[in-house]
């Protein structure tokens, strides 16, 4: 059996029922990804910058750039001196900016694969409904992640929970996905502690599988590199608490923070997470790095070779983020 363990599905990103903070995530998305943008009349290139000059996930105070969806041509738009620019975050051969399940079997059937799960993301599909309506399509051949508003846990604890236990135990969703990033745009606390342990505490009774979404950690000065080493930290010392929960690091390491020319360099600290046999990483080096090498990605193959000798085969996950 194969299996892809990073999929999307996603509803049109202007849909009614999205709601406005859906597309302030995706123009948040689109200033961070590192996809080029370029102006729309000649295809010159251009900043995404404008769209978060902040530099943050924050979407509480964002320039006004007439961000918007463009159907027709499946992108995104925004305006700025005049001019029309985009990016190609979302592949180019969408129809509406969205995502079927139909449209992931037509894939998995191509690609020989037998099941996927479906990731959350509040850019795509932060919907536990949605995702269930997703795997009611093919419940043979998609399983779903539950969306989690990480922002909102320090604050609404109790209500996050409910949520959270409604979407595993109620729509019979399969897995948790925790975007670390997200929760410190609300509190720059380690997501591990504090007002986080309480949610930790029923999360991890409800006996399912948590995948980490990672980042840099708030800002302090240190290099980004070493800001991500520490919030690998942090996830050791989840794993330690909750032995028996089966957790994951989505995307791979991030494997831009570690280049060095056409190699990179995991530091040594990076592993310690995946000492524990029920903690997992993705492989992701296309999605990744593919706008940097090509097929077949030579200069990652001794990388996947120490991944293999200090992760081991049976931790490794493949992870297209398909349709990406």
């Amino acid at each position: 059996m194969i299996v892809d363990s990073h999929a999307y599905c996603f509803p049109p990103l202007d849909a009614p029922d999205g709601g406005e903070e859906r597309l302030e995530r995706a123009q948040v998305a689109h200033a961070h990804h590192h996809q080029p943008a370029f102006r729309l009349r000649d295809r010159a290139p251009a900043s995404s910058g404008p769209l978060a000059p902040g530099g943050t996930l924050d979407v509480s105070d964002l320039p006004d750039v007439d961000f918007r969806a463009d159907r027709e041509t499946g992108r995104v738009l925004w305006t700025v001196d005049g001019d029309d620019h985009t990016k190609y975050f979302y592949p180019p051969a969408l129809r509406d900016l969205e995502y079927t399940p139909r449209q992931l079997i037509g894939e998995m059937d191509y690609a020989g694969v037998d099941v996927v799960l479906l990731h959350t993301d509040p850019m795509l599909a932060h919907d536990g409904a949605f995702q269930a309506r997703c795997v009611a399509t093919y419940p043979d051949r998609i399983l779903s992640m539950a969306p989690v508003d990480e922002w909102r846990i320090a604050s609404e604890t109790d209500a996050v929970i409910d949520e959270l236990t409604d979407n595993i135990a109620g729509r019979g969703l399969h897995v948790i996905k925790f975007i670390a990033p997200f929760a410190y745009t609300a509190d720059p606390r380690p997501w591990d502690e504090g007002p986080y342990q309480p949610f930790w505490e029923a999360a991890t009774e409800l006996g399912v599988p948590v995948f980490f979404s990672l980042g840099s950690g708030p800002p302090d000065g240190r290099s980004e590199s070493d800001r991500y080493v520490d919030e690998l930290r942090i996830l050791a010392r989840w794993s330690e608490r909750y032995p028996d929960t089966l957790c994951s690091v989505t995307h791979g390491f991030p494997w831009r923070l570690f280049l060095d020319g056409d190699r990179i360099v995991v530091p040594e600290d990076a592993w310690a997470p995946f000492g524990n046999p029920n903690c997992s990483i993705e492989v992701s080096f296309p999605v990744r790095i593919g706008d940097l090498f090509d097929f077949p990605y030579r200069q990652v193959w001794p990388t996947l070779e120490r991944m293999v000798d200090r992760v081991g085969p049976r931790q490794l996950l493949w992870g297209t983020d398909m349709p990406f």
